[in-house]
C-alpha cells in the first residue's frame, strides 16, 4: 500500500534508526524525515539512505506551527511517527522552558495539523507518539511499570513528556484522532549523542578521560537496544489497535555502576588494554536534583499481543555498540567537536 509517513526527529538517535527501517522495509512508502537539526540532530546518521527514492528530508522546527501546517498540506501524510523531543534530563534542569516548547507545544502543533488535515476522514490514518518510561516517576527496589501505572514525573523533562502524552490522549478522546503511544526505557546503540551514559563512557574510555557516575552509582535502569526499539515502533505502527499504549523495554535492568564496569571490561578487551585499566577512570560526582532511583518496564503486553521481544542480550548489544563507535571514530570526532553541524550546510547548500 502506498503511504506517506512523516517521522519527526528522524536525524536524531532513535529517529534515524526508525527512518532507516521504514525507508528500507517499505519501498512503497514515502518517508518524510523532519528535523530541526539542533545539537543532537545529525544528518550523518541517515547518510546511507539519503539518496533513496522514497526518502525526503525537510528541515523544520515542530515549534513553528505555520511551518508544520504547510508541511502537512504539502505532503498530506497518512501517518505520523513523532519522536522529536528534547530528552536530556540534565539539560531540562538547566532550561525547562526549552523542553516545554519542543515537547509540549511542538506535539500540540503536530496534533493540530493532523486533526485539520484528516478531519474529513480518520480511516487508515495514525498518529504514533513515542514517549518515555520516565513519565511514571520512580520505583523502589521492586515492581515494574505497566501500561496502567499512574503518571508521576519528577524532572522537567519527564513532566514535559507526560504533558505531551496527555495531550495526545486528549485529542483522541475529544476529536477522535487515531493515536497510539509507546513508552520506552533507556535506549543504547549506534549514533547516540555522547552526552548520555553509554556513549559518553565509550568516548571517555577511548581518550582516557574520567567516567562520571552520579551519586553512589546504584541508580537502576532498564536498557533497550535502539534497533530493537525501531522494530517495536514498526510493529506498533502496523499492528496495534487505535488508542493502544505499549511499554517497550529490554527486560534488562542494570545499576549504573555495574553497567559501567561491564562496559570497561569489554572496552579493555577490545582496545587490548590491561584488565581493569578503564575501570580506574570511574569518578563519582555530585548527584543531580530529583534523580529517580529505579525505572523498570514490564514489556509483556507488547510481547503477548504483537509478538515483539528484544533480539539481543545486553552484553551482545553493548558489544555491537562499542564496535560501532570504534569503527566510526570520524563520526564521534565530528559530533564531539560540533563539526557534524556543517554537514547540512555542505549537503543542502
Amino acid at each position: 500500500m502506498k503511504k506517506t509517513i512523516i517521522i519527526t526527529g528522524g536525524a536524531g538517535f532513535i529517529g534515524s534508526h526508525v527512518v532507516r527501517r521504514f525507508v528500507q522495509n517499505y519501498p512503497s512508502y514515502t518517508v518524510v524525515n523532519i528535523d530541526a537539526l539542533t545539537y543532537a540532530g545529525n544528518l550523518e546518521n541517515v547518510k546511507d539512505i539519503e539518496q533513496a527514492s522514497n526518502y525526503i528530508f525537510e528541515k523544520v522546527d515542530i515549534t513553528n506551527a505555520k511551518a508544520i501546517f504547510d508541511l502537512f498540506e504539502k505532503y498530506k501524510p497518512d501517518g505520523i511517527i513523532h519522536l522529536a523531543a528534547e530528552s536530556h534530563v540534565d539539560r531540562s534542569i538547566t532550561n525547562p522552558l526549552e523542553f516545554v516548547m519542543t515537547n509540549v507545544i511542538g506535539t500540540v502543533n503536530l496534533l493540530n495539523a493532523a486533526k485539520e488535515l484528516w478531519k474529513e476522514d480518520f480511516s487508515n490514518k495514525l498518529f504514533h507518539h513515542v514517549s518515555t518510561d520516565e513519565v511514571y516517576g520512580a520505583l523502589g527496589s521492586e515492581g515494574l511499570f505497566t501500561e496502567e501505572t499512574s503518571y508521576d514525573p519528577h524532572s522537567p523533562y519527564s513532566a514535559s513528556k507526560a504533558s505531551s502524552d496527555h495531550f495526545v490522549r486528549a485529542y483522541a478522546d475529544t476529536y477522535g484522532l487515531p493515536i497510539v503511544i509507546t513508552n520506552c526505557s533507556n535506549n543504547y546503540g549506534p549514533n547516540h549523542f555522547p552526552e548520555k551514559l553509554i556513549p559518553l563512557c565509550i568516548h571517555n574510555i577511548i581518550h582516557n578521560k574520567p567516567l562520571p557516575i552520579y551519586g553512589d552509582g546504584k541508580y537502576t535502569r532498564d536498557w533497550l537496544f535502539v534497533i530493537d526499539h525501531a522494530r517495536a515502533i514498526d510493529d506498533v505502527f502496523h499492528k496495534a489497535e487505535k488508542g493502544a499504549t505499549y511499554n517497550v523495554g529490554g527486560f534488562n535492568e542494570w545499576q549504573n555502576i555495574d553497567l559501567v564496569n561491564e562496559l570497561c571490561r569489554q572496552m579493555d578487551e577490545k582496545l587490548g588494554r590491561e584488565v581493569g585499566a578503564s575501570a580506574k577512570l570511574i569518578t563519582f560526582v555530585k548527584d543531580r536534583p530529583g534523580h529517580d532511583l529505579r525505572y523498570a518496564i514490564d514489556a509483556n503486553k507488547i510481547k503477548a499481543e504483537l509478538g515483539w521481544e528484544p533480539s539481543v542480550t545486553f552484553q551482545e548489544g553493548l558489544s555491537l555498540t562499542i564496535d560501532w563507535y570504534l569503527s566510526n571514530d570520524e563520526w564521534l570526532k565530528n559530533v564531539t567537536s560540533g563539526d557534524y553541524q556543517k554537514y547540512y550546510t555542505n549537503q543542502y547548500n
